[in-house]
């Protein structure tokens, strides 16, 4: 049953979601993702659609408004110091102390946890559409990959922080 849903309504989903992502700001793929999880969790809660044709059009609408208020929402942090306290010359060079030691343990992460992280830091300060593209993955894994790798940094900084 599942299956003959996903097969009929696949070729309806990526139509709509060609016409939805690029105003909501969206990639199609990851738009396409985020339907296709909305419809295994209400498969699970309340079973298949009356109208699963109807509820598809609705579900890419609602996530692309979705990613269009998000992205909307979004602001660059600040890089500058709050205060003249922290132009301090010790200060500076605690801080240079830190930078280079998250930058060293960034370095032996595994696999592409350092790539993904120096885009996370970059001063660039990049959108994760932008570090999505720059690393080859989709947009919506993105968020997984980016737990997984600052589980790793913080597991690998822990000895270091319980030492200083």
């Amino acid at each position: 049953m599942t299956h003959d849903l996903v097969t009929s309504l696949r070729p309806l989903l990526t139509a709509e979601v060609s016409a939805e992502a690029y105003a909501s700001g969206a990639e199609p793929g990851d738009l396409e993702q985020a339907v296709w999880l909305r419809l295994l969790e209400r498969l699970e809660v309340d079973g298949p659609p009356r109208d699963p044709r109807r509820w598809l059009r609705s579900a890419v609408r609602i996530e692309a408004r979705r990613t269009r208020r998000t992205s909307r929402n979004e602001r660059p942090y600040e890089t500058e110091p709050a205060d003249a306290a922290e132009q301090e010359p010790e200060q500076l060079a605690l801080t240079a102390a830190r930078h280079r030691a998250l930058r060293d343990a960034v370095r032996r992460l595994p696999g592409r946890c350092p790539r993904l992280i120096e885009a996370l830091l970059s001063p660039k300060d990049l959108t994760y559409r932008e570090i999505a593209g720059e690393l080859g993955i989709s947009q919506g894994s993105l968020g997984p990959e980016r737990s997984r790798c600052l589980g790793c940094l913080r597991r690998l900084l822990t000895p270091e922080v319980a030492a200083g």
